[in-house]
């Protein structure tokens, strides 16, 4: 069991990254960054994202897997429309808009305060992994779950959501804690937070939209898909992230990971003792 356990954990890790959603982590960290958020949500936001990414898997993997071949082609055209969404999110940023609030029912959910959104967004990242992640997550997780059994199976869905989990909560309480520590004490470049983020959403959407087309290319004309440039290029990114996961391993991580939060936190904790005796001295005025 130990040793499922582990292939669980590396599956969800590299399921962060894997080829047909890897652009959806840069667009899903920028959207932090231009959100400003502290570590705190930092976290917040990666446990509600890893939510909806782990309940879709398991949900196909315990109602949809059978209507796999069924639901197969139109994974492509999801992948796409997630892209273009993406993309228009990125225009807004770039422009120089604010991330859309709660205030009417018509407004989008403010993505880096809204759990329910953020859980919205891992669903997605989700739907479009589907096609590269959800192979490994049947062969390790499911299967080898109904072999062993109910405890064993819920052991190692656990294991492959705390290994995504990890993987992306690692980069996203680095980006808040790049973002609060440098960014937020140059005025300017804080001004451009927003548009950077936005252009880097709007780029991994454009990439992901146009993924999507390629997954529909392999289906239908597969030798004129083969070698695509742009993919390629992805591609090559992409593995080369995947194959230092790989080598690095979940402990590292999970090091790592615990040793930004308190870093964070110590940083958090300062910054409130430095601010105490300036607010007491206006209170006093």
């Amino acid at each position: 069991m130990g040793a499922s356990l582990l292939l669980a954990l590396t599956a969800g890790m590299l399921g962060a990254v894997n080829p047909c959603g890897f652009a959806v982590l840069p667009a899903y960290l920028s959207v932090l960054v231009a959100g400003d958020a502290p570590v705190a949500r930092a976290l917040r936001c990666t446990a509600a994202l890893t939510l909806g990414y782990v309940a879709v898997f398991g949900a196909f993997g315990l109602l949809l897997a059978p209507f796999a071949g069924f639901l197969g082609p139109g994974l492509p055209w999801l992948t796409m429309t997630f892209g273009v969404l993406l993309a228009g999110l990125g225009c807004w940023l770039l422009a120089g808009r604010t991330l859309p609030g709660l205030a009417t029912a018509v407004r989008a959910p403010r993505l880096t305060g809204s759990t329910r959104s953020t859980v919205l967004f891992g669903m997605a990242y989700a739907v479009s992994s589907l096609g590269c992640a959800v192979g490994p997550f049947l062969a390790l997780v499911v299967s080898a779950g109904r072999a062993a059994g109910p405890a064993e199976a819920v052991a190692l869905f656990a294991a492959f959501a705390a290994g995504m989990g990890v993987a992306v909560g690692v980069a996203a309480v680095a980006v808040a804690l790049v973002r609060q520590s440098v960014l937020a004490r140059m005025r300017r470049a804080g001004a451009l937070a927003p548009r950077i983020g936005g252009a880097v959403t709007l780029a991994a959407g454009a990439y992901l939209a146009y993924y999507g087309l390629y997954e529909h290319r392999l289906r239908t004309d597969p030798r004129g898909a083969l070698g695509d440039p742009v993919v390629a290029a992805v591609s090559d990114v992409q593995r080369s992230v995947s194959g230092m996961l790989g080598q690095v391993g979940i402990v590292p991580l999970v090091v790592v990971l615990a040793a930004l939060v308190v870093v964070g936190w110590t940083a958090a904790r300062s910054g409130r003792r430095r601010r105490a005796p300036a607010e007491a001295e206006v209170d006093a005025r």
